[in-house]
């Protein structure tokens, strides 16, 4: 992954590699401008015009991938952005819950509003909503950083029906080269890649029906799992109660995720041609493309399955060759900016914490930012470096990538990245 970099007045430079960034902060020529993602900034004004970008998107339900592409196909930058919209989901089911349980105490009558409030044309629910709005977010951040002059994005649907019933008439869309990889593509997701009998990951996998058709099964998604050639052929047509028989565990765990719900593919549905009309506001021009074409192109240059890499993959102005001259990967996880709540309650529903702060900076820091501590002395002795969380009386937690320290003194911190919603890790 290149380096970004500002002239003295904020215009976009051409990205350098590492190794030049570095020379010119060691001779002083340059300074950090932004540590997620790396930018430095030159002490002097510059007249270079920076080679034009095309940034890719592979919109996700969970995780999204992002990448920037130059001519003849060098991968500049890339990047994985997790959402948070399931927990977003999580938080609004509680909030509905407590809400409920109000109108069910006996207390005075409120009358209900639910009638009164009508919902916009084109209205999304906010674990949605905040999917979308992540992904611009970060294209607005690399516009100011970098010389974008075109948008690739995936814009796949996925037909519910025809993955409930890939044998459903009037699907001559489907023909072709690329008959099949958007239930394919489900599956390998679904599945986690490994064989649903005895685990293996690593080897080809075939479709496998777990109510045989011979026995009246369908093809529906319900009904469909992945197993390798050996499982494939010793299960043949036996009923999976029978042929797992001896591990009522592993047959529970089948039968309950193959009736799992199609949500991540709903989302997708929901979220396409939201996010597709938000980038063209950007005046850019925007080029789309199939997730079968996606797939197509990834599997022809050998690439393996990742997020930013299927990122690189998406449209037809994908080069032949792709490379990337650092291989590096900034991982991006959606944290929000805090929360409104004004007291915690424990699983009683008491008040286990007093009032709200009435500021959220707390000797110069606040949730979320990302400091490093070194501490000389005592039992916390040590290189610490994460995203912090801070309490009133100075004694701070700081989450690094293995393990959580708390009982950090602020004296030991220094500000590395202020909080900005996100959580960076390479």
């Amino acid at each position: 992954m290149k380096v970004f970099v500002l002239d003295t007045n904020k215009r976009r430079l051409e990205p350098l590699h590492p190794a030049e960034a570095r020379l010119l902060l060691r001779e002083q020529k340059a300074a950090v401008f932004r540590k997620y993602p790396f930018t430095i900034i030159l002490k002097e004004a510059s007249q270079e015009q920076p080679e034009p970008l095309r940034l890719k998107i592979d919109p996700g339900s969970r995780t999204t991938g992002m990448v920037l592409l130059k001519d003849p196909g060098e991968i500049v930058f890339a990047m994985e952005l997790a959402h948070r919209g399931q927990r977003i989901k999580k938080q609004l089911d509680s909030r509905r819950a407590c809400r409920r349980f109000r109108r069910a105490r006996k207390t005075r009558y409120r009358k209900p509003r639910f009638e009164n409030r009508t919902r916009s044309k084109g209205w999304l629910p906010p674990s949605l909503k905040s999917r979308v709005y992540n992904i611009e977010t970060w294209i607005k951040r690399l516009q100011a950083l970098c010389n974008i002059q075109a948008i690739s994005m995936e814009l796949v649907k996925f037909d519910s029906q025809l993955m409930q019933d890939p044998e459903i008439s009037g699907v001559q869309y489907q023909q072709g080269q690329l008959a099949g990889y958007e239930v394919r593509e489900y599956l390998l997701e679904k599945w986690a890649r490994t064989c649903a009998y005895c685990g293996k990951t690593d080897v080809p996998l075939e479709i496998e029906h777990i109510v045989p058709r011979s026995r009246g099964g369908s093809s529906r998604v319900s009904n469909l799992t992945l197993a390798c050639n050996r499982c494939n052929q010793l299960k043949n047509n036996q009923p999976v109660e029978l042929f797992l028989h001896n591990k009522p565990e592993l047959l529970t765990r089948i039968l309950r995720k193959a009736r799992a719900p199609l949500r991540d593919a709903a989302a997708v549905n929901a979220t396409r041609w939201y996010l597709y009309n938000r980038i063209r506001q950007y005046g850019y021009p925007v080029e789309v493309g199939s997730g079968g074409l996606t797939k197509f192109n990834r599997c022809s240059r050998n690439l393996p399955k990742t997020h930013w890499l299927d990122a690189a993959c998406v449209g037809p102005s994908t080069p032949s060759t792709l490379f990337q001259c650092h291989n590096q990967v900034l991982q991006v996880q959606a944290m929000g900016h805090g929360s409104r709540q004004m007291c915690r309650p424990d699983k009683y529903g008491f008040p286990r914490t007093g009032s709200k702060p009435s500021t959220k900076k707390v000797r110069g820091f606040q949730t979320g930012d990302i400091v490093k501590a070194v501490v000389l002395s005592g039992r916390k002795i040590g290189y610490y470096k994460g995203r912090v969380a801070v309490r009133a009386t100075g004694s701070f937690n700081i989450k690094t990538e293995s393990e959580t320290i708390q009982g950090i003194g602020w004296k030991y911190c220094s500000l590395q990245h202020a909080a900005d919603g996100y959580s960076y890790n390479y």
